[in-house]
């Protein structure tokens, strides 16, 4: 008879049954102490560890939404909150589960809250995936804390969760997990009983490949671990000795060809990976700018939204410093549209290139944004009088355009006369050219013309 599953969906494997759950499974913490990478949230009286040790606030215990990458233990500490206290659990997938399934937990609950005096844990995995009217049904529950959601999200929450439903939870962020916490992930499946259970010898080198492409995400890490362990076991000849099989760097990259890229199009990566191409292209790091425009373009990233921001870039960050940055990234957004993936990775990167090797100035963007401030601050009062439009019927009368001087009529194209609103007339500086690539070319005449002008 097979052995009962515990909490966790995982069960002490019968000798010799060493593969039966998927390994990430069965290898779950079972208590805070095997959990990796989470002090901070984990540290003594903070909110999650008082709701994990079944600690409650004056009207109840809160509720969690827990915001972190993949593999970093969301599920896992689910499950240990709802073990805490004598807690029922119901788990749910945002991906599945509707309003009617979320009203059935939460009636329920209330039943076994009034009946037994027990909470109910509900956890809602990838709540981002529920639409405002679904998350809009978990608010009474919440509210009265006759249930107790732990919600987890790979999602910005400021974007993903109504602010009601946020403003009664306490957000817990996990980080992904560090080389030395994936390691002691690795280590401990090779060797526990509910793991490969010592049948196999992780070598170091293929310990390493594991560490590179889990990313920080110990499910990563295991699902990789384990299916190295089937590719070694397939290498080994039938009737070997009873001495653990060595899982080699071979192994590893055979079962893992490729490493998945961590990039949800829709989600906070999509924001976060843009972030780093404009940031990477803005320090002038061709390198990091390179690697981020490659994350986009493997994970699917519309190639048309990687040329408009590379178009910004190109003002914003080069600006007058280089003006032939922008015409190349226009160009390049142009024959994008035109010609689509794969070729227009090469557009992109070209654009890309140019703007991290180019100078740098942000003097125009500088200048735009003062300029505004200026204007939603009230400064800048009626137009001059000789450059109002004078090209109507009784514009004369009214003054407008009388003493305009036309500057092609000047011997140098440049006419001295009052351009600015009064109030901001011989005090306004907006634009400041840096001593930067072609904008340095251009300071000289820019002091020229604001003597010439009076300035």
């Amino acid at each position: 008879m097979s052995p009962t599953p515990d909490l966790f969906g995982s069960a002490e494997p019968a000798e010799g049954d060493i593969v039966r759950a998927p390994l990430a499974v069965r290898m779950r913490p079972r208590s805070l102490e095997e959990v990796r990478g989470q002090d901070r949230v984990l540290a003594a009286g903070s909110p999650l560890r008082r709701l994990i040790d079944g600690g409650t606030g004056a009207a109840g215990p809160l509720s969690a939404i827990l915001w972190g990458p993949p593999g970093t233990g969301k599920t896992t500490l689910a499950h240990l909150v709802a073990t805490a206290a004598d807690r029922d659990f119901v788990e749910l997938s945002a991906v599945t589960a509707g309003v009617k399934d979320v009203r059935a937990v939460m009636d329920q609950a209330l039943r076994t809250l009034d009946l037994y005096g027990r909470h109910t844990v509900l956890f809602l995995d990838e709540i981002h995936r529920f639409t405002k009217a679904q998350q809009d049904a978990l608010l009474p529950g919440v509210e009265n804390r006759h249930v107790i959601l732990v919600a987890a999200t790979t999602e910005n929450p400021s974007f993903s969760i109504i602010a009601p439903l946020l403003s009664r939870s306490v957000l817990v962020t996990l980080t992904s997990l560090d080389d030395e916490d994936v390691t002691a992930v690795l280590e401990s499946a090779v060797d526990d009983p509910r793991g490969l259970a010592g049948a196999y010898l992780l070598e170091p080198e293929a310990r390493d490949h594991l560490l590179r492409v889990s990313g920080g995400d110990a499910r990563r890490a295991l699902t990789a671990l384990e299916a190295a362990a089937g590719v070694a076991s397939d290498d080994t000849p039938v009737g070997g000795d009873d001495r653990p099989l060595a899982i080699t760097l071979a192994h590893t990259e055979r079962a893992v060809a490729t490493a998945a890229v961590r990039y949800d199009r829709t989600g906070d990566q999509h924001y976060d990976v843009a972030s780093a191409l404009i940031k990477s292209m803005r320090g002038s790091d061709v390198d990091a700018a390179l690697h981020y425009l490659a994350r986009m373009l493997e994970a699917g990233e519309d190639p048309r939204f990687v040329a408009r921001r590379v178009v910004i870039a190109a003002s914003e960050d080069v600006g007058m410093a280089d003006p032939t940055a922008l015409q190349t990234a226009v160009a390049a957004m142009h024959a994008v549209a035109q010609i689509g993936m794969p070729e227009a990775r090469i557009i992109l990167a070209q654009a890309v290139v140019h703007n991290a090797l180019a100078p740098k100035s942000n003097a125009a963007y500088l200048a735009i944004n003062e300029a505004i401030a200026d204007v939603r601050g009230g400064r800048g009062g009626a137009v001059p009088a000789h450059l109002r439009g004078s090209g109507y019927a009784g514009a004369a009368r009214l003054g407008h355009g009388m003493d305009y001087v036309y500057a092609h009529d000047e011997p140098e194209g440049v006419a001295r006369q009052v351009y600015l609103p009064d109030d901001l007339a011989g005090r306004t500086d907006y634009y400041r050219p840096t001593d930067r690539g072609f904008e340095a070319r251009l300071q000289e005449r820019w002091r020229w013309l604001r003597e010439r002008l009076g300035r």
